[in-house]
């Protein structure tokens, strides 16, 4: 499909511009994974027929609705087109990251020119993940599903750049990585309150570890503005001087 926006959106004169709600996602997410299935994205993973050898398993046996209860300890997720009508949302967000982790691109034919022998994994993942990313982008909030194949709360514009800008490199163990974790806990598709106010929490020590160095680039008073706000909140400790009584789900 053609990936444009008609005139009424490019004029501002659709009236009827709306957050796409769960019973079309589930719609358009089937015609996704339905164009992808018939491409033979998901052959090596789930197997297929052939005229010439009968029935042959993928990665994921004979059995795939079995697999799929061993993995989700749940029923009537498979077959995918004939049960994704009925998916609730946490149904349909396991489904998205179950097929980003088997999903390969085909890239040669076998010799009987009717399924494939050679794949390309992180082909076929970085293609879905196009065409989903567009739907979750517009579903409720917005989500995204990230290289890793996780369901992430999206970032909101103003915030984008900040969360995308590539860390200088200082020490990897005690700043990178812990950077990368505290944003990965806060984004995390039904992360609790207690998760993100961790990942702050997170955050608030590598900001420790790296004080010496902020106080060369902050004013004094903004170094101090920023460490009041990390320690008299309830963030780091917990203490009756600290400031508790705001609305959480605004503060974090």
């Amino acid at each position: 499909m053609v990936e444009r926006q008609y005139y009424s959106l490019r004029a501002g004169l659709n009236s009827c511009v709306a957050k796409i709600d769960l019973p079309m996602l589930l719609r358009l997410f089937r015609d996704i994974f339905l164009n992808f299935n018939e491409k033979g994205y998901f052959q090596e993973a789930f197997g297929y027929n052939c005229n010439y050898g009968g029935e042959t398993a993928g990665i994921l046996g004979h059995d795939i609705e079995a697999q799929m209860f061993n993995v989700f300890r749940r029923y009537n997720l498979w077959p995918i087109q004939d049960k994704c009508s009925e998916y609730s949302k946490a149904d349909l967000f396991d489904i998205i990251e179950f097929l980003h982790e088997y999903i390969s691109k085909p890239m040669k034919l076998c010799s009987c020119n009717l399924h494939y022998e050679k794949f390309n994994q992180n082909a076929g993942r970085q293609e879905y993940r196009s065409k989903i990313n567009d739907l979750l982008m517009d579903f409720e909030a917005g989500f995204e599903l990230s290289e890793k194949g996780e369901i992430l709360n999206a970032i909101d514009s103003g915030f984008s750049d900040l969360i995308e800008e590539q860390l200088i490199e200082h020490d990897a163990e005690n700043v990178e990585y812990r950077i990368s974790a505290a944003i990965l806990k806060f984004r995390r598709y039904r992360s609790s309150q207690d998760e993100k106010r961790d990942a702050v929490r997170e955050l608030a020590d590598v900001l420790e570890f790296i004080r010496p160095k902020i106080k060369k680039v902050l004013i004094k008073a903004d170094e101090s503005d920023l460490f009041n706000l990390i320690n008299k909140f309830g963030i780091r400790h917990h203490n009756d001087q600290q400031k508790t009584d705001y609305d959480r789900f605004l503060a974090i």
